[in-house]
């Protein structure tokens, strides 16, 4: 197995936390390979930049992420959360999306559409519906 990963440490515990809101640390650290305090740091990254709100459920924490918001990557247009998460789940076409996630508010895409998914060959702004230019 390769000794790097293509996604950080902050985009697992985002997925993880998309597939089960009510993880705990221990759980996300454990399914990571990384320290409970990692773990715990990673979330509280996430909570302070506005990603995930914590809220308590008894003497546990629930997790949602804010799917609305953008990704501040240098030189992208800026995908909304929800499209990245979307992608790297498999679950482009779904509109619900998995349960971590918090309802994307305002659209965001073409047509109302939260999350835009393209064929092979089709150029930006084209859906898997629009036909491509000849």
């Amino acid at each position: 197995m390769a000794s790097w990963s293509l996604l950080t440490n902050h985009a697992r515990v985002l997925l993880c936390i998309a597939h089960d809101p009510g993880a705990r640390l221990r759980d996300l650290a454990a399914g990571l390979g990384i320290t409970e305090r990692s773990a715990h740091a990673i979330v509280n990254d996430l909570a302070q930049a506005g990603y995930v709100i914590k809220r308590k459920d008894g003497r546990r924490n629930r997790y949602q992420i804010e799917a609305h918001l953008p990704l501040a990557e240098p030189g992208t247009r800026e995908p909304a959360i929800s499209e990245v998460l979307a992608l790297l789940l498999g679950n482009s076409g779904r509109r619900d999306g998995p349960p971590g996630l918090a309802a994307a508010g305002p659209p965001g895409g073409v047509d109302g559409a939260d999350v835009i998914t393209t064929r092979p060959g089709a150029g930006p702004g084209l859906t898997a519906d629009d036909e491509a230019p000849p």
